[in-house]
């Protein structure tokens, strides 16, 4: 499930670099890179990964998300 969880963001937002972790395939943690961040607040952030997993979400394959969102700007800075 976790490749499934990546594609769909990753269909939704091309130009991202996903990362998916869970402990029991039921829970996720998801870090999502992209350029498309810029200039957007946390919950338009969201708003746009969970575009990708709303099917998922509503048919009850994906329960549980835990997003990090960040910019490469801000993803470089965190990695220093």
């Amino acid at each position: 499930m976790k490749e499934t969880v990546k594609a769909l963001i990753q269909l939704s937002m091309p130009s991202s670099e996903v990362f998916v972790e869970s402990e029991d395939e039921v829970h996720f943690e998801v870090i999502v890179i992209s350029q498309d961040f810029e200039g957007k607040s946390r919950v338009n952030r969201q708003q746009l990964v969970y575009a990708g997993v709303q099917q998922a979400i509503l048919e009850g394959r994906l329960h549980a998300v835990a997003l990090k969102t960040y910019t490469p700007e801000e993803w470089k800075k965190r990695k220093t």
